[in-house]
C-alpha cells in the first residue's frame, strides 16, 4: 500500500510513495505530482536531503538525485547554503492534457460499430506470423554489421532487388533495383511522388473522380492543383486528362471497381509520351483478381513516364508501413532529393524480413491463400444481397464492392448503419467535383472468418431498412 509522509516544515505535504519503490525516480515523481496539483506551492521550502532521507528511510544520495532531477526540469530551485524551494510554476496545476478524442472520416464518424465492413481493409488476423518471425530470425542471423548503421534513404538494396524480381514476375512491371524506392506507407509515397513531380515542373495533377480523398489531399500538400477526370465502366476517360500529371488506379479503380480498358491504356501511354507526362499508377490491390488472372501493370507501356506504386498493406498488414515505387529514370533524381529531406524512416529489419518473404516464395503463398479467402467472402456477400435486388458494380477483385443505391439513399443507409452498428462507407464522399449516383461501399476483408457472417447479417438488415 502507498505510504504517506508529511514534512516537518510549515508547508506540510503528503507524499504517496509505495514502500516497495524508493528510488530517486519514484521520489521525483511523487514530488513532481505534488507541485503540479498544488500541494507544494511556489516558494515552499523542502526538507534537507538528510532530513527527508531519514523521514522516508531512504539514502540521502537518493534524495539528492531526486532534487537535482527536479531542479533540472524547473520544478525546484536549489541554492548552496539555502533551503531547496519550489520554483515559480503556478501554471503547472492548470496544465492538463485535453481528453483524447478519436474521429473517423466517412459515414461512421461519431459512432462506434461492432461489425466492420469498411472498404480497403484486410483481415489482419491472417497475417503470416510464423513466416514473418522466421524471416526476421534469418535476417538477424545473416545481416552484416553495417546493416544496423544509417540505412539507404531509398530502401535497403536486398529489398529493392527482391521487389524488382517479384514485381516483374507477378505484375509485369519493368523494374530495375536502382529504380525501386521503399517508404513508410503509400500515403507517404504519394506525397513524395508529388513533391518530386513538382520539382520536375508538373503544377497540376488529374485524379480519377471519384477517388480517395486523403490521397488527393496528399498531392495538394505539395503545392499542386488537383482536378478530377470522370470514370465510367471502361475506367478513367483519358481525353479528360489535360494536365501533365495524373494519379490513377487502372487495375481496379477505387472506388467504382472498374478496370481501365485496353484501348484507353494504349491511349494513355501515347498521351504520356507525347506530352512528357508523369503518372503514378496506384496498384493497391492488383494481386487480388478473382475471375481471371490479374491485369498486368500499366507501367510497362510507358516506363519513362509512369511510376508504379504498391504496398504490403493488403497482402500482409497495414501496420508494417511498407510501400514501394518503381520510378522512371528522369524522375529519380527528384525522388532522391526529396526522400533525403523527408528521411523516409523504414526499419531496416522489416525491410530485410520482407525481402526474405519475397525471395522464399512465402509472399506468393500468402497472396494465393488470401485470394481464395477473399473470393469466398465476396461470393457470400453477393449471394446475401441478391435476394434484396442488389447487383454489385465493378469487377470481381480487391477487398470491396459497390452497391448502387437509389437517389438520396446514402443518408438513409448511414442512419441504418448507425442503428445496426455497422461500419461502411458511402460513394458520395469520394467525389472530387462531379456529382455521382448514391452508392454503398462494402468491404469484405476486415472481419475475421468467424465474425464475417454476423457482419453480413447486419448489412442485410441495413439494406432491408432502405
Amino acid at each position: 500500500m502507498p505510504a504517506s509522509w508529511t514534512s516537518g516544515n510549515q508547508n506540510g505535504v503528503d507524499l504517496h510513495i509505495d514502500p516497495s519503490r524508493r528510488s530517486a525516480t519514484d521520489l521525483a515523481a511523487a514530488l513532481r505530482a505534488a507541485v503540479r496539483d498544488g500541494r507544494l506551492i511556489t516558494g515552499a521550502a523542502l526538507p534537507s536531503t538528510r532530513a527527508l532521507g531519514a523521514d522516508l528511510g531512504i539514502a540521502r544520495g537518493t534524495v539528492t538525485a531526486a532534487y537535482s532531477q527536479l531542479a533540472a526540469e524547473g520544478y525546484l530551485v536549489v541554492r548552496h547554503g539555502a533551503p531547496t524551494r519550489v520554483a515559480d510554476v503556478q501554471q503547472l496545476p492548470q496544465a492538463r492534457l485535453a481528453p483524447a478524442t478519436h474521429t473517423s472520416s466517412g459515414p461512421t464518424a461519431g459512432w462506434t460499430f461492432t461489425h466492420n465492413l469498411l472498404p480497403g481493409l484486410p483481415d489482419v488476423s491472417a497475417f503470416p506470423r510464423d513466416a514473418w518471425a522466421a524471416s526476421i530470425r534469418r535476417a538477424l542471423a545473416t545481416a552484416p554489421h553495417d546493416t544496423f548503421g544509417y540505412p539507404d534513404r531509398l530502401g535497403h538494396p536486398a529489398l529493392r532487388r527482391a521487389l524488382a524480381a517479384y514485381l516483374g514476375r507477378a505484375r509485369g512491371v519493368l523494374a530495375d533495383p536502382e529504380h525501386v524506392v521503399v517508404g513508410p506507407g503509400f500515403t507517404a509515397m504519394i506525397a513524395l511522388w508529388a513533391r518530386a513531380v513538382r520539382s520536375y515542373g508538373v503544377t497540376a495533377v488529374t485524379v480519377e473522380d471519384p477517388f480517395l480523398p486523403h490521397l488527393h489531399r496528399a498531392v495538394e500538400t505539395a503545392g499542386i492543383d488537383v482536378t478530377g477526370a470522370p470514370v465510367d465502366h471502361d475506367g478513367v476517360q483519358v481525353a479528360a486528362i489535360t494536365t501533365r500529371g495524373a494519379v490513377l488506379t487502372p487495375a481496379h479503380q477505387y472506388p467504382l471497381g472498374h478496370t481501365l480498358a485496353p484501348t484507353r491504356r494504349a491511349a494513355l501511354a501515347r498521351r504520356a509520351a507525347a506530352h512528357d507526362m508523369q503518372i503514378l499508377e496506384d496498384d493497391y490491390d492488383g494481386e487480388f483478381r478473382f475471375d481471371r488472372r490479374p491485369v498486368g501493370a500499366l507501367q510497362a507501356l510507358a516506363p519513362d513516364h509512369i511510376t508504379y506504386g504498391g504496398t504490403a498493406s493488403k497482402a500482409l498488414a497495414p501496420g508494417l508501413r511498407l510501400a514501394w515505387m518503381v520510378v522512371p529514370q528522369r524522375l529519380l533524381p527528384h525522388i532522391r532529393d526529396h526522400a533525403a529531406a523527408a528521411g523516409m524512416p523504414v526499419p531496416v529489419i522489416d525491410q530485410l524480413a520482407l525481402a526474405d518473404i519475397l525471395d522464399t516464395g512465402a509472399y506468393d503463398k500468402q497472396v494465393r491463400r488470401m485470394r481464395g479467402r477473399y473470393r469466398a467472402r465476396r461470393d457470400a456477400l453477393v449471394e446475401a444481397v441478391a435476394p434484396l435486388g442488389y447487383d454489385p458494380d465493378g469487377i470481381a477483385a480487391g477487398l470491396h464492392l459497390l452497391l448502387p443505391l437509389g437517389a438520396g439513399g446514402e443518408p438513409a443507409a448511414a442512419a441504418a448503419a448507425k442503428r445496426h452498428r455497422l461500419g461502411i462507407d458511402l460513394l458520395g464522399r469520394h467525389s472530387i467535383t462531379l456529382p455521382h449516383p448514391d452508392g454503398l461501399l462494402v468491404g469484405f476483408g476486415a472481419p475475421t472468418d468467424h465474425a464475417y457472417p454476423a457482419a453480413l447479417d447486419a448489412l442485410v438488415a441495413v439494406l432491408r431498412a432502405l
